[in-house]
């Protein structure tokens, strides 16, 4: 888990562990400060991960890789990734498997993932505010699971989800 801004522009939360073994984030750690490095911490988190998976024994190695970016604002500060670049990583990775999930409370960061290859469908706008992460998150949750149990191909959020958006703070 990474989180990015202008601040600290990479700064890694948690590393290889499971999802149950990470504590919430407190309101400490998970805030918006300054600009958005958004490519640097896509392309950054991309490479990490990558070599952390061929680092693992086959046997480790998990059969499915799920990554998701979760933004309240738009790219506006990157300096080692452009667009580009990341594109083409997101494309090789989607050959290998990878599923890419986006969330994002801005609507230029919102475009700019389908410029970058990320499906209609794996990409959800949330509202700036607790309510509208909250319920992001609970959206991303289950059909992460529904992914994750094979219940579906890929992470696709439906028109409940979306609808569910729309409801007023």
């Amino acid at each position: 888990m990474v989180q990015f801004d202008s601040q600290d522009p990479y700064e890694v939360l948690h590393r290889g562990a499971g999802i149950s073994d990470v504590p919430p984030l407190t309101p400490a750690q998970y805030v918006p400060r300054g600009s958005t490095p958004l490519y640097d911490a896509m392309g950054q988190g991309i490479l990490e991960l990558e070599a952390d998976l061929a680092a693992m024994a086959d046997d480790e190695r998990p059969n499915k890789v799920i990554f998701v970016v979760v933004t309240d604002g738009q790219e506006n500060a990157s300096r080692e990734f452009d667009r580009a670049r990341v594109t083409k990583l997101i494309a090789a990775k989607k050959k290998l498997g990878w599923d890419f999930v986006f969330l994002s409370a801005d609507l230029e960061a919102f475009e700019d993932a389908d410029r970058m290859g990320v499906e209609l469908s794996s990409r959800l706008m949330f509202n700036k505010s607790k309510q509208g992460n909250d319920r992001a998150w609970s959206a991303a949750s289950a059909r992460i699971l529904d992914r994750r149990s094979g219940v579906s191909a890929c992470v696709a959020f439906d028109e409940v989800d979306r609808k569910a958006q729309d409801d007023p703070d």
